[in-house]
Formats: C-alpha cells, structure tokens, sequence
C-alpha cells in the first residue's frame, strides 16, 4: 500500500463493510457490530496514516479512479483540509460505534444489522464528499450520506420516523437546490472539476448563472449543515433518534455539511470572487450570527437534555459558518478548529446523555441531581469536561476556537460578530451550569437527609465500552487544548488561495 491510493482506499472500505455486514449478519447476527468496528477502525488507521503524510511531506495527493483525468475521470483531492477533516470524522465514528455496545440492546434490539450497514454507508457518503473534486461526485455522495441518516434517525423512537420524513423533506429540496447551482456553473464552465472551474470562474464570475449558482449552492448547502434560518429539520431529529445515530450524525453530518459551504465559498469562489456580485460572505456572517444566539436561547428552555443538545449544535454550527463567512486567516483558523473541537464536545455531549438514558432510562434535566456523581462519577467529570470546553474556558478545546473567531471578527472590524461570541458564551454558561449546579451543589430536601432509612447513593457506573470512548474523547478535548499551538501551525498549511 502506498499514501497515494489512501484517498480511495478509505471509501472502498466502508463499501466492503457495507457489503460484509449484511451477508455475514445474516448467518451471525451478533457479530455485526464487531464488523462495523473492524471497517470504522481500518478506515481510522488509514486515516491517520494519510494525515501523518501530509505532514511529513505537505503532499497534495490528486486520485484519478481508472486513470481517467479530469474533465473525463472522476478525481479525490487529497489535501491537508481533506487528511484533517477525514480524520476527525473517522475517528470519532469509530469511538461513537465502541460506545453502541449496550445502547444498541436497549434502543434498536434485533436490528443491529441493518443498523450498523446504514452506519457504513452513511460513513461512506461523508468521507466521498470530503475527498471528491468533482462536484457531482460531490452530490452523490451528499445523496448516499442523506439517505443513510434519515434511515438512521428513523431507527429511534416512536416519533423518530415522523422526524426523518421531516428531514427527508427539507434535506431534498436542499440537495435539489445544490444540484441545480451544480448545473448552471456546468452551463458556463463545461467542467464539473472543482480545481479546473476555479480557474475558469474569474472569466465568467458576472455571468448570472454564475451568481444564480453560488445563490443556489449556499442555501443548499446551508440546509444540510442547518445554518439558521435552514435548520427546523435539526432539533426533532436529533432529540428522536438513538443515542448512536445522534452521536454519529451530530458531530460529523453538519460539519461535513459545513466544510463543503467552505470548499464552494473558499475553496470554489475564492476570496476575491465571493463577494463580486453580491455580498455573500456579509449575509451568511449575518445568519450564522443570529443562529448562534437563537440556539442558545433555545437551548437554555429545554427541560431535555438531548433537545438542549441539538439547539446547542444549531449555535455551534454558526460559529463555524462564521469563521468562513469572516474570510480571513483567523477566521479560516477558528473554523476549521472548531470542527474538530465541536465533534469532541458534542459526541462526548450525547454519549453522556446515551449513557444516562441506559442507566436511568430518560435524560431529563429537571431529574439530574447530586446523586448523579456518585453514581455516575467518570461519566459527570466527562460531561463537565465537555460543558466547560462548550462555554469557551481554558485551557480547554472550546477556547481557542472561540478565540481564533474572535481574532477574525477584531481583523474584520466587525464588532457586532465579536458581540455574537461574548454572549452566546455566557448563554452557554447558563444552559451547562444549570446542570452541573444540579448535580454538585445541590442537597438533598432536609427531609430526605434527615431521614434515617435514606439510603446513600451507591456507584452505578457505566461499563468500560461506554466509559472508555468518554474518556478518550475527553482527554482529547485537554490535549487539543494543551497542543493547539501545533494543531493551528498544521492549519496554517490548508489556506486557500488568495490567504
């Protein structure tokens, strides 16, 4: 195996496993799981080693599938952007599915099989959309991930298959309208190649297809990586679904979503074109900010802490969607940080509720208290790692991010943005500190501690398959945050041209 074939290696093996799941399912179901691992692990590996490359060498690795060039062939661009992003998503897939071995028993008991195959191909789209330089391409692969999260949410409770028409709905007129932006840059490029059409566009950037297109692809796009006003299909999913499924789809299905709106706007466009016609970059900052504070403000009212979850992703995503729109080096920095940081805290976020929802059978904020961490120790200092890292303390993951962000908004002088993150961050102060008041500072009623039968709380912790994946993810959150001069300096090699 040589670095050059990683780019197709990594989706081939989640096709294999795809394939693999449901023959050998068949004949032994139990093993299914230990299947998806296997393929979730491979692909992890592999990513690993096509990033430890990258660095080693700042090798751009161009895969022509067939031999065929671009415009005939279909290509994967394997550049510093892509090795880092595939690697986060690989690797927390492979965590969230280590985690699903007692969850699976409670929520989706007797379809293992068709769960975990979904999960392969739902993997598979994420990382074709990461790595292809062909915008159709981009398309199906955005069509196979789409169609494998809405089965998988469908696989949830009893109001999750209603969710996942929902998103069905919206994510198709969203996928329609990406298509459709896809085809009028055709009509004036006559290439579908991502690095060919940047070098085309300066020559045709007042064509009105082409304005109609990056109109057209933004919203799209927008819709499935539930940049506000585009996000009602988000909250319902995510609170219905398994634990697995919104553990697996909320830290990677809208950060990927977010990292194709980067290629088109960054990568696509280009700085100096983004803005030619229309003010894009102003606008979507504009709805990233509002998003950022409506999901807090939102997040703040639930008494669920799944659904308090899922508003939080809605905020989280605008920060990352408002590095981008800032368009400029912080920016881009606090972006792509973020993507990493966010798919930490959010997984670590639902795998603790998971585990909750195992233990006590519901996540109900309104039930938390401080018998909480002595039954469940490892698991509340695994979520006040995360909350902390969420509300932006150091040394934690979740600040630098913020800072980057607000370094780009001082850059751009655009205070009302710098604004945004100061108090969306003391919002998410009041929706985690709420819980973790619960669950550390408050007493039992003086009635029940003056009783003499009241039995002290015994520890109830979760088993090492659930505890082992939170703690990893947590550890990673003080690592990221200890190491993020380095992880930014790798940054620093995936600018855009015109940075």
């Amino acid at each position: 195996m040589t670095g050059s074939n990683i780019p197709a290696l990594i989706p081939a093996t989640y096709i294999l496993f795809a394939i693999l799941i449901p023959v050998i399912g068949l004949w032994r179901s139990e093993i299914t799981r230990a299947l998806a691992l296997l393929g979730s692990g491979i692909a992890t590996f592999l990513s690993a080693l096509g990033f430890i490359n990258y660095i080693q060498s700042g090798e751009v690795i161009r895969y022509y599938f067939g031999g065929w060039m671009p415009p005939i062939g279909i290509e994967f661009v394997y550049d510093g952007l892509a090795a880092f992003i595939v690697l986060v998503i690989n690797a927390i897939a492979f965590l969230v599915l280590i985690h699903s071995k007692e969850i699976s028993k409670l929520e989706f008991p007797g379809r293992k099989m068709p769960y975990y195959t979904i999960s392969m191909l739902m993997m598979l789209g994420f990382n074709g959309m990461v790595l292809t330089g062909d915008l159709f391409n981009l398309y199906v692969f955005l069509e196979i991930s789409s169609l494998s999260s809405y089965a998988l949410i469908a696989i949830g409770s009893k109001r999750a298959p209603y969710s996942a028409f929902r998103y069905l709905i919206i994510g198709t007129v969203g996928g329609s309208l990406y298509l459709l932006g896809v085809g009028f840059l055709y009509t004036v490029t006559g290439t579908l190649n991502i690095i060919d059409m940047h070098a085309m566009l300066p020559q045709v950037i007042g064509h009105s297809a082409v304005v109609g297109a990056l109109i057209l692809m933004v919203i799209g796009v927008g819709v499935k990586a539930a940049l506000f006003p585009l996000h009602g299909w988000l909250p319902d999913s995510y609170t219905f679904a398994s634990s697995t499924s919104s553990a697996l789809i909320a830290p990677i299905g809208t950060k990927v979503a977010a990292y194709i709106l980067l290629r088109v706007m960054l990568f696509l466009f280009g700085v100096e074109l983004i803005d030619a016609q229309l003010p894009v970059t102003t606008i979507v900052g504009i709805f990233a900010g509002v998003g950022i504070l409506y999901g807090s403000i939102m997040a703040i009212a639930q008494s669920e802490l799944k659904k308090m979850l899922a508003y939080s992703s809605i905020s989280q995503i605008g920060y990352i969607i408002m590095g981008i729109s800032l368009a400029n080096p912080f920016g881009f920095i606090g972006a792509v940080l973020h993507v990493l940081n966010h798919a930490l805290m959010k997984a670590l976020l639902f795998l603790v509720s998971g585990s909750l929802r195992t233990k006590e059978g519901h996540s109900l904020i309104t039930k938390f208290d401080n018998s909480y961490r002595k039954k469940y120790p490892w698991t509340m200092v695994a979520f006040t790692t995360a909350a902390i890292s969420m509300v932006g303390l150091p040394p934690l993951a979740g600040f630098f991010s913020k800072w980057y962000l607000a370094l780009g908004t001082i850059e751009n002088s655009n205070w009302m943005l710098l604004a945004v993150i100061l108090i969306s961050s003391l919002l998410n102060a009041v929706y985690f500190f709420r819980i973790l008041e619960k669950v550390y500072l408050n007493n039992p009623d003086a009635e029940e501690a003056d009783d003499a039968e009241a039995v002290s709380p015994q520890n109830n912790e979760v088993g090492f398959s659930m505890m082992f994946p939170m703690a990893v993810m947590a550890i990673g959150l003080l690592v990221v945050g200890i190491f993020n001069a380095y992880i930014v300096n790798v940054i620093f090699t995936m600018f855009p041209a015109g940075f």
